[in-house]
C-alpha cells in the first residue's frame, strides 16, 4: 500500500475484527511489527507504515536535532500528516475498532497523534516513549485505554519522563495500564504480554 506519505504493509480485517497500526522504532521498517500486530488479535487486520524522515539513513517518524531533542514544528506537520492517514484507512473499515501501537519513535508519533486527534484510536500501546514537552490537557482521552511501557534504567526514556507521562494520561482520564522492568530499551516478553492484553476482547 502507498499513500502520498507513506509506504505501507497492509492486511484487511476480518469482520467484527480490529484494525491495529503498527509503528516501528528509528531504523525499523513496515516489517519490524507487521507479524507481531496480527498476531495479537485472531483476524485484525493490520497497517504497518514506513516512517518518512531519513536519519543517517534511518527511517523515523519525524525529525530531531539530537538525542531526545525534537524539531518541534516537523513533529506538529507530521503528526497531521500521520493522522489524515490513518483516518482514511478508519474511513475504509468503518466500524471496526482502531487500535495502534509504537516502540520508541513509533510511540512517540503514535503519542502526538493521540494528543492532538483523541478520537481516531480506541486503544494505544506506547512501548518505551519519549514525550520531553509538557502536554496540554486533551479531555478527548477520557475513558481511553492506554498502555504505557517503560525500562527504569533506559537511557533513550530515561524514567522520570516515563513515569510523567503516566501520569498525565492518568489526568486525563484515560484507563491506563503500566509494565515496567528494571532494564534499558529493550521490549521484554512482559511488554508483549500486556500489548496483547489490552487488545483482548
Amino acid at each position: 500500500m502507498t499513500t502520498d506519505h507513506y509506504h505501507a504493509l497492509t492486511r484487511a480485517p476480518d469482520p467484527g475484527a480490529p484494525l491495529i497500526f503498527a509503528f516501528h522504532g528509528t531504523g525499523g521498517d513496515e516489517g519490524q511489527f507487521f507479524d507481531l500486530a496480527g498476531a495479537l488479535v485472531p483476524g485484525a487486520g493490520v497497517i504497518s507504515p514506513r516512517g518518512d524522515v531519513s536519519e543517517g539513513g534511518a527511517a523515523r517518524f519525524f525529525r530531531r536535532t539530537g538525542e531526545g531533542v525534537y524539531d518541534m514544528d516537523d513533529l506538529a506537520l507530521r503528526t497531521e500528516r500521520m493522522a489524515t492517514f490513518v483516518a482514511a484507512a478508519k474511513a475504509a473499515h468503518p466500524g471496526a475498532p482502531i487500535y495502534g501501537f509504537g516502540y520508541s519513535n513509533g510511540a512517540n508519533i503514535l503519542a502526538s497523534v493521540a494528543m492532538a486527534h483523541p478520537g481516531l484510536f480506541d486503544r494505544v500501546g506506547l512501548l518505551h516513549p519519549l514525550i520531553p514537552w509538557d502536554p496540554a490537557p486533551v479531555p478527548g482521552l477520557s475513558g481511553r485505554r492506554v498502555l504505557i511501557t517503560a525500562g527504569r534504567r533506559d537511557p533513550i526514556c530515561p524514567w522520570p519522563l516515563s513515569a510523567r507521562l503516566i501520569d498525565w494520561f492518568g489526568a486525563q482520564g484515560a484507563e491506563v495500564a503500566t509494565e515496567v522492568h528494571d532494564g534499558g530499551h529493550e521490549i521484554r516478553q512482559a511488554e508483549l504480554t500486556a500489548l496483547a492484553a489490552l487488545f483482548e476482547g
